[in-house]
């Protein structure tokens, strides 16, 4: 099939990257128009709060974290990945996802579950397979756990559309990328910083594990005691602030495509200060203040950095942040201080806040797309086959 052998199918990266684009730009802007009711709710059976958290996650969250695991677990096990017409097929059912959740109300309940489930299914499948099948030249132990996470997304999912278990479902759901986060932060940053700064960052085994088993353990927050989910929240909050102080931020922060994923490290943090918090003191935030901080902070501000580094690197372009890549990442910010802080400082302006933060999201991948998307869609410059 000649289209199977067009360059945006040679790598995992190259589609989901830009469906990511294309999720960032039009999800963020129809739940703001949803949500000020300028636009009807999706002709689904779900409210119009689990489509916008499932849309999120599961939309765009996957697109970007599909592209990334599909490029860098080929790349950890040292084999050529998954490409051509099994890509093809992994796209066709994000976007049958997207279809399912937005005019599948109508539809007979067999075909709204395959079109809700089949494409998470598959690539989670896909992406365990690759790592059981090549454990033994696998370059990082700790892939274990994608072994545990990947599926319990499904339960998250199902969690996340079934009534009265929706917001175990985005508790769930929220911590599976918290901890996806807390892996590739630990993995990037160490090469970030020593190729911008020619330093080696704090990485102590045991303090990694032990703040990769509390973001496991509370994956399953919703499941656990109220005191025992403050105090673990707690617990990795600090050993993670513990680690931050040892990553030399103040180097970061001299550079924006790397200060700004120290902005996400601590967006996860602030985080789980919340959600501790929030489990012993009675105390009233504008606006889901827990979960939009890890969304806007942790994936909002993470997220764009990530795609332009793998969207570069990967088409043999050299990774240098050009004008229009900062600002992106400035854009970004803008929507984390719009979405987050301002909301607590002027409620009475809150719908502004949201739809100027939907406007943010709109700027940012639109710029991503109309830069980046072309390479994409090339052959690498460097000659290499993928």
């Amino acid at each position: 099939m000649q289209l199977a052998k067009h360059p945006l199918w040679l790598a995992g990266f190259r589609p989901f990257f830009t469906l990511a684009c294309l999720a960032g730009m039009i999800l963020p802007v129809a739940w703001a128009l949803i949500f000020s009711g300028r636009l009807p709710a999706p002709a689904n059976t779900f409210t119009p709060t689990q489509w916008h958290a499932h849309e999120m996650f599961f939309g765009f969250g996957w697109a970007v974290l599909g592209g990334f695991l599909l490029t860098s677990t080929k790349n950890w096990v040292n084999i050529r990945g998954y490409h051509g017409p099994a890509l093809m097929l992994l796209a066709a059912a994000w976007l049958f996802e997207r279809l399912g959740m937005s005019a599948g109300g109508d539809w007979p309940r067999a075909l709204f579950l395959l079109s809700n489930n089949a494409f998470l299914g598959c690539i989670s499948a896909m992406l365990m397979w690759t790592l059981i099948r090549h454990r033994a030249r696998d370059s990082y132990r700790d892939n274990a756990f994608f072994l545990v996470i990947l599926p319990a997304f499904l339960v998250a999912k199902y969690l996340m559309l079934n009534g009265d278990n929706f917001t175990a479902g985005y508790s769930m759901s929220m911590g599976l990328f918290r901890l996806a986060f807390l892996v590739m932060l630990e993995r990037t940053l160490t090469g970030f910083m020593k190729a911008a700064f020619q330093i080696q960052i704090l990485r102590h085994p045991k303090l990694d594990m032990a703040i990769k088993l509390l973001g496991l353990i509370l994956v399953m927050e919703m499941a656990l005691p109220r005191p025992l989910t403050a105090a673990l929240s707690l617990a990795l909050a600090v050993l993670l602030g513990i680690r931050f102080v040892f990553w030399k931020p103040q180097l970061a922060a001299r550079r924006i495509d790397i200060g700004i994923m120290y902005v996400g490290y601590l967006a996860i943090v602030g985080q789980l200060l919340i959600e501790a918090l929030g489990h012993v003191v009675d105390f009233v935030w504008i606006g889901s203040v827990s979960v939009h901080l890890f969304t806007f902070g942790a994936m909002g501000c993470v997220i764009p950095g990530m795609l332009i580094r793998i969207s570069k690197g990967h088409t043999g372009r050299k990774v240098v942040f050009d004008t229009l890549d900062k600002a992106t990442l400035y854009i970004m910010l803008g929507a984390l201080a719009l979405r987050i802080v301002l909301p607590q400082l002027y409620p009475a302006l809150y719908l502004l806040w949201i739809q100027l933060a939907a406007a943010c999201w709109f700027a940012c991948y639109a710029i991503l797309a109309i830069h980046h998307v072309p390479a994409l869609l090339q052959p690498r410059i460097d000659g290499k086959e993928h």
